[in-house]
């Protein structure tokens, strides 16, 4: 047997629900991604968000391709990155859906007009994109970030298909005597 038929006769070393149930075991924060496009607000759940950059300011944000939210961001260049508290996974599940009314009854805490922020959300960061490139079945948007704030509290994570709460144990800088 070649070297080629033996390998077409594996078994693959990774299948979906193996990578799903790994990731899933990989704890991470939630975020809503917010957009106007021609007036309309657009937002979409994401846990696929990261810090990119301190120097310039960057991070990035996945959302799948199919996306209406991530064609929008694409379109229009800029969005806004909501950081959920741990009081908002009912938010996270409605801009999880595939809905077009995500917005209503939501309290916002932006201008009319302006790239919805949530209310009661720990923070935000405004972003330009800079560059987009995809990956499988996803979008990754690059972008430089304008502006922010935080109000506090405490983050929504999410961690093998399900939210919860964060406990701190404090800074690290202070365990490790840094």
């Amino acid at each position: 047997m070649d070297a080629n038929t033996a390998q077409s006769r594996r078994t693959p070393l990774l299948d979906d629900t193996t990578f799903r149930d790994a990731m899933g075991h990989f704890v991470t924060g939630v975020t809503v991604v917010t957009t106007m496009r021609d007036g309309v607000p657009l937002g979409a759940t994401v846990s696929a968000f990261s810090s990119l950059s301190m120097d310039p300011p960057m991070l990035l944000v996945c959302l799948n391709r199919t996306s209406e939210t991530g064609c929008a961001i694409e379109e229009v260049g800029d969005f806004t990155v909501n950081l959920l508290s741990d009081a908002q996974s009912d938010l996270a599940m409605r801009f999880a859906s595939r809905s077009s009314a995500k917005f209503d009854g939501v309290a916002l805490a932006s201008p009319p007009g302006d790239h919805p922020v949530l209310s009661g959300a720990l923070g935000w960061v405004r972003c330009k994109v800079v560059d987009t490139s995809y990956g499988g079945t996803h979008r990754i948007l690059i972008a430089r970030a304008v502006a922010a704030d935080v109000a506090g509290g405490e983050p929504l994570t999410y961690y093998r298909g399900g939210f919860g709460d964060f406990t701190p144990w404090g800074n690290v800088r202070d365990r490790v005597g840094a």
